[in-house]
């Protein structure tokens, strides 16, 4: 019989649509190197542009292919991209990078209003060894206090009907969640925070530089999670608004 994994690395980034900080420089080439060095098996993204008319013509090595295409290049053989806003010169979303196959995917669109477009990535990843599919969920919520009540509803609704109660699930990404209100929610579905379980406090991940609110999150059910970091230091510090964050993952 194959042997069960000892465990898979996951991380999580805003990639602020390949700009650093208050966009004066283009870094999708840069951050995809401090990706790969991060040897991450499943890659949470948010805010990647699927196209950008303008910006193919007017930014120096813009690639041709879209972002997450291009961060996945030749290291994560699957990925699933789910487009939320659109706009004139193209489109960005949510998008998941993975060394396993990923065997179904969807964009859930818990959108509010027509102020800011939002959606739920939702892949099953299948581990080879393992036996098991993994659920993850990749999550970009709103700026809004009440639009985000709204999409946490959304999400447990999400895991209610969609994930098994006894698959394991990893839910990850930018929460906007000023107030702190998130954990709460989401332990009525479950969910764990591995910074809460592992350290004794979320992560402070933006603005990169000097991280002080805790905005991004590693969410997981029916797994183990051990050594959560925050990467804020050089190179990610140039590479983005908000921080990475990586975890080790054993189910």
């Amino acid at each position: 019989m194959a042997r069960r994994p000892r465990g898979f690395k996951l991380l999580t980034l805003n990639t602020h649509k390949g700009f650093n900080s208050f966009n004066r420089r283009f870094v999708l080439h840069e951050l995809r190197e401090a990706v790969r060095g991060q040897s991450a098996d499943v890659v949470f993204l948010q805010e990647v542009l699927g196209s950008h008319a303008a910006h193919a013509v007017r930014v120096p090595a813009w690639p041709e292919r879209p972002q997450y295409e291009f961060l996945a290049d030749s290291i994560w053989q699957d990925f699933a991209y789910g487009r939320n806003a659109v706009y004139t010169e193209g489109h960005h979303g949510n998008a998941l990078l993975s060394k396993f196959p990923i065997v179904h995917y969807e964009n859930h669109d818990v959108s509010v209003g027509t102020h800011e477009e939002r959606g739920l990535l939702h892949c099953i990843l299948r581990v080879p060894g393992s036996g098991l599919d993994v659920h993850a969920v990749c999550v970009h919520l709103g700026l809004r206090e009440a639009h985000r009540r709204q999409q946490l509803q959304q999400l447990c609704e999400l895991i209610g009907t969609e994930v098994p109660s006894d698959a394991p699930l990893l839910v990850a990404g930018d929460f906007n969640d000023w107030w702190l209100r998130a954990n709460r929610r989401l332990q009525a579905c479950g969910l764990r925070e591995a910074f809460v379980e592992c350290r004794g406090h979320l992560a402070r991940s933006f603005p990169v530089r000097w991280p002080l609110l805790k905005l991004d999150r590693i969410y997981y059910r029916n797994a183990r999670i051990d050594n959560p970091q925050v990467l804020s230091a050089t190179p990610w510090s140039r590479l983005s608004d908000h921080a990475a964050l990586t975890a080790e993952v054993h189910l």
